[in-house]
């Protein structure tokens, strides 16, 4: 059984069925990726992972506690961190004081902006917090307003304050979306450097196949809000109903 255990779920918008019986294990301490064609279910699916949505039927489980009618809150004390499509970080704010607030949340149990009063003259917690811009090579930058970085820097900076709340599970909803090739790659190299010193599980949505091959060891491919096929990367590159449907592709009688 994996740590991240979806089985049979169900969503529907109306008339429209967004997800149809999707089961999908992830394996602890894997890197898996969830890629198809834009309207195939995967941030539907993703919302239902970390409590924005419901499913009608069927159940989510993680490390064997359902996250079902839990708030995201919830969802994210229980150990799922999610970065998301845009960068959620806090852009009036210096570096610095974006990473004292998940230290002090996950210290606390409470996330909230005024954490950057509650915890001045609180080592421990600026000494977490400057650790883990020095594990995000940001240390340089603790004193810039979050608002003026890059993408990159902006998405290394949310993918370092979801760190700090030390999540078994983190997932990545497309974290290269807009980034110039060189800060795709940096953030590549990021994610690897993750995943090699932590003990940690990522899940993550990305169209970018570059992004999907270079860091994927399992990928499901979802296809009209259903699961096509799930198989490891190189088998995935040449899968016939792979190429047809997300690439367009048409497979021979």
């Amino acid at each position: 059984m994996g740590i991240l255990e979806v089985k049979n779920v169900n969503k529907r918008f109306g008339g429209l069925q967004a997800l149809g019986d999707v089961n999908l294990s992830v394996a602890e301490n894997s890197v898996h990726a969830i890629i198809g064609p834009n309207g195939a279910g995967k941030s539907t699916l993703l919302n239902c992972l970390v409590g924005k949505l419901i499913p009608d039927t069927g159940s989510v489980m993680f490390d064997g506690q359902s996250v079902l009618g839990r708030t995201p809150y919830e969802i994210n004390q229980m150990g799922i961190s999610r970065v998301f499509q845009t960068p959620e970080i806090f852009g009036d704010l210096t570096v610095m004081e974006n990473m004292l607030i998940p230290c002090f949340a996950r210290r606390d149990g409470s996330f909230k902006l005024n954490a950057i009063r509650s915890v001045e003259g609180q080592a421990d917690i600026h000494d977490k917090a400057e650790a883990m811009l020095v594990d995000m090579n940001m240390a340089d930058k603790r004193h810039m307003h979050a608002a003026s970085m890059s993408r990159g820097d902006k998405r290394r900076l949310e993918i370092g304050m979801c760190l700090a709340q030390e999540p078994r599970l983190l997932l990545l909803d497309e974290p290269t979306a807009g980034m110039a090739r060189a800060d795709t790659n940096n953030t590549i190299d990021l994610l690897k450097q993750i995943k090699e010193e932590r003990n940690i599980t990522i899940v993550i949505i990305e169209h970018d196949m570059h992004v999907v091959f270079s860091l994927a060891q399992r990928i499901t491919v979802l296809a009209q809000g259903s699961p096509l096929v799930e198989d490891t990367p190189d088998k995935i590159k040449g899968h016939p109903k792979v190429r047809e449907a997300y690439l367009g592709e048409s497979t021979p009688a």
